[in-house]
């Protein structure tokens, strides 16, 4: 009897053994992906954090407004031509509470949308395959970095004689002026996916658009939401030039709007046009930086 118990107290002890081993591993192993992942930690009150992340916007808004204050009681300019912001901001007020503002707003925000959706398209796919295909890189790969840095004016002329003043000579711009910014943005990170999950990939038998779809594009995907960042930065530039230089017929939008205010020498509507598009901008630019972000905590790459 006390040779079976040993030799139960044994068992025991290896089971308990091998157990307690299996689940160091598995700690361990949770671990790793818990870097990997970067999880979500306490980050606070909310309205704490709301209050760090509103606080220099509020201060360089109040400089600005200060240095317009300065400026305007410096009599830099007349008061009809630099009106003060104390006349400016109601103004701005009664401006946005009229339906024709929102209608003129929902035409420019049609053609944006439009526009860089078309231009998303057409970079993706050329990213992919010049990414894909060597001789076509060689071919045309300095061309697309080429059409990046082209000022978006330089193509009216010519988009005004294809299209005619048209809503097609706006979109042209627009596109041209995006697409080649997603493409790069595409190509550079499909260049910087790691050769290892390459050969992963292959040996798990991926191959084709299985491979692109499930292990190149995700990888490429923070490199690639810099690409469409930049596109749509490039893409409002065009959109706004294209508004104030090409005037569709029956077409309102902002552009138009803006430039109605120019030529009765309302400097104050001006200005509230401009607040209005830079103001746009900016939200546009908070969302795709919440996709930075998230996909930056996705891969571990912020310590927040």
């Amino acid at each position: 009897m006390p040779a079976e118990t040993a030799v139960s107290d044994s068992t025991t002890a290896a089971t308990n053994a091998v157990t307690l081993t299996k689940g160091r591993a598995a700690n361990e192993v949770s671990g790793l992906d818990a870097l990997e992942t970067a999880p979500q930690r306490d980050k606070g009150r909310l309205g704490l954090r709301i209050w760090a992340s509103a606080w220099p916007k509020l201060l360089a808004l109040a400089i600005v407004i200060g240095i317009w204050e300065a400026a305007y009681l410096a009599e830099w300019r007349p008061s009809y031509l630099l009106p003060p912001p104390t006349e400016v901001f109601p103004q701005l007020w009664d401006l946005i509470t009229t339906a024709d503002f929102w209608n003129g707003i929902r035409l420019t925000m049609t053609r944006a949308i439009t526009g860089f959706s078309l231009a998303v398209a057409i970079g993706t796919v050329l990213g992919a395959a010049v990414s894909r295909f060597a001789p076509l890189r060689a071919a045309i790969g300095s061309l697309i970095t080429g059409l990046q840095t082209m000022p978006s004016i330089m193509w009216f002329p010519l988009a005004i004689l294809l299209f005619q003043l048209g809503e097609k000579a706006i979109l042209f711009v627009v596109v041209i002026g995006a697409a080649p910014s997603v493409a790069n943005g595409l190509i550079s990170g499909i260049d910087y996916v790691p050769r290892t999950w390459l050969r992963v990939g292959q040996v798990m038998g991926m191959s084709g658009l299985a491979k692109y779809r499930h292990l190149i594009l995700p990888a490429s995907l923070p490199s690639f939401v810099s690409g469409l960042k930049q596109g749509w930065a490039f893409s409002w530039r065009s959109l706004m030039a294209g508004e104030l230089l090409v005037m569709v017929p029956g077409a309102v939008s902002i552009g138009v709007r803006m430039q109605n205010a120019r030529d009765l020498t309302d400097s104050g509507l001006v200005i509230s046009y401009i607040m209005v598009v830079l103001v746009i901008g900016i939200l546009i630019d908070q969302l795709f930086n919440f996709a930075d972000n998230a996909l930056r905590k996705r891969w571990g790459l912020t310590g927040n």
